[in-house]
C-alpha cells in the first residue's frame, strides 16, 4: 500500500500479449486467445473481442481488462499448470507493470509515440464471479483469488487506436490521491478511499459507490 498521495513505481511496461475472445468463446467470452499483429481498440471494446454478459463486462468503463503477467505466473507456480496470456479473460498481458497496484485514474499510453497509440485510464478492479470459478476449475477458485486481490485492473478508452504484443506501456499520468485498485477492490482502509472520493476525478459510478460503502461502514 502506497503512502497517501504517493503512487508506487509503475513502468515502463511492455505488452506481452493481446488477447480476445472469437468463436471458440461460447456462452461466456472469457476463453481469451492472443492474436497476432495490431489490433483495434474502440470506445467500449477491442476488435473482435466477444463479451457476452454486458450488464457486468465491456462497456465504456471497462472497455479493456489488463492482467500483469508476474501475477498471472504466480498462480501458475502456485497451480502447477501453465497459465497463458488471456487464460485470466485478460485483454492485455503486460509485463512491467503493477497492473493491480495501479492508481485509479492512471493513465498509460500503449504504442509508444506511434500517431495511433491508444490512451488507456485505469478505472476499477475485476470482480471474480462464478463464471470465472467454473473456467479455472480449480477448488475454491473466486475466493482464493480474491483474497491474494491480484485481480488486475479495467480501463477505459481515452483516445482509440491499435495495440499490438511487443508495445511499450508508459505511465503518462498518475493521480496524487495515490489509491490503488489494490486498495478499492479490499476495501480495508477507508482513510483512502475517503482521500479517493474526494481528490478523485470523474470517476466510474461503481467506483463510488464502493468507495461510498467502505467510508459509511466506517
Amino acid at each position: 500500500m502506497s503512502a497517501p498521495g504517493v503512487p508506487p513505481p509503475q513502468g515502463p511496461g511492455v505488452l506481452v500479449a493481446v488477447c480476445t475472445g472469437g468463436a471458440h468463446s461460447g456462452r461466456s467470452g472469457i476463453d481469451k486467445r492472443p492474436r497476432s499483429g495490431p489490433v483495434t481498440v474502440g470506445r467500449d471494446q477491442l476488435a473482435g473481442d466477444v463479451i457476452r454478459n454486458r450488464r457486468h463486462h465491456g462497456g465504456l468503463d471497462q472497455a479493456v481488462y489488463a492482467y500483469s503477467r508476474s501475477e498471472a505466473q504466480r498462480w501458475a507456480s502456485e497451480l502447477g499448470r501453465e497459465v497463458p496470456p488471456g487464460w485470466f479473460g485478460e485483454n492485455l498481458a503486460v509485463d512491467g507493470l503493477a497492473v493491480s497496484d495501479a492508481v485509479i485514474g492512471q493513465r498509460w499510453r500503449v504504442g509508444g509515440d506511434r500517431p495511433d497509440a491508444a490512451l488507456l485510464e485505469v478505472t476499477l478492479p475485476r470482480t471474480p464471479c462464478t463464471t470465472f470459478g467454473r473456467w479455472v476449475a480449480e477448488p475454491r477458485w473466486v475466493r482464493r483469488f480474491a483474497a491474494r486481490g491480484d485481480v488486475g485492473a479495467y480501463l477505459r478508452v481515452l483516445r482509440p487506436g491499435t495495440v499490438a504484443a511487443g508495445d511499450a506501456v508508459d505511465v503518462v499520468h498518475t493521480p496524487a490521491h495515490g489509491v490503488t485498485v489494490r486498495e478499492l477492490f479490499t476495501g480495508q482502509d477507508a482513510t483512502a478511499l475517503r482521500r479517493l472520493l474526494v481528490l478523485g476525478e470523474d470517476l466510474p459510478p461503481k467506483a463510488v459507490a464502493a468507495a461510498e460503502r467502505v467510508v459509511a461502514r466506517a
